[in-house]
């Protein structure tokens, strides 16, 4: 252990969040490119692999009049500043970091495999972009899996 400014024994970060904060990253570039294209920011969208134009203009693209890719920018931005917080020393320990964080990629993984589903069985057409998001997604929520203990063992 090494010692923090006040002279006592800081733990170290916790790896699965720092890994959790870099996934967030890469789960929010891709969901603010799919996002500028939603929005009317970009030209046609490139996609080198599957019929993204498709998906992406399919009525599965967006929730009521919010696009699915706001809701991606939104959750991956959520788990992102989570999980920086929960790295600071006054955060490693607190339950309800690791609640959030196990929560919130519970939450994506599962809105994740719906959209997989669509795609699959019901657009019958694949965006590359959303399989990036899905993978992103599923190993944030693996990342997360180490949150439990410290969220349940300090239940009330």
């Amino acid at each position: 252990m090494s010692e923090d400014a006040t002279g006592l024994h800081a733990s170290p970060p916790p790896l699965n969040r720092m890994v959790i904060a870099t996934l967030a990253m890469v789960g929010l570039f891709v969901a603010l490119y799919l996002m500028a294209h939603n929005v009317g920011l970009t030209g046609p969208i490139v996609c080198g692999v599957g019929d993204c134009g498709t998906v992406q203009s399919s009525v599965y693209a967006k929730v009521g009049p919010i696009p699915v890719s706001a809701i991606g920018v939104a959750g991956y931005l959520i788990l992102l500043c989570l999980a920086y917080l929960g790295v600071q020393p006054t955060h490693r320990e607190s339950p309800f970091i690791a609640a959030f964080l196990f929560g919130g990629s519970l939450g994506g993984v599962t809105f994740s495999a719906y959209l997989t589903y669509l795609e699959a069985f019901v657009i019958e057409a694949w965006c590359q972009y959303c399989v990036i998001s899905a993978i992103v997604m599923l190993l944030i929520f693996l990342a997360a899996l180490p949150e439990v203990p410290r969220f349940i063992r300090r239940a009330p």
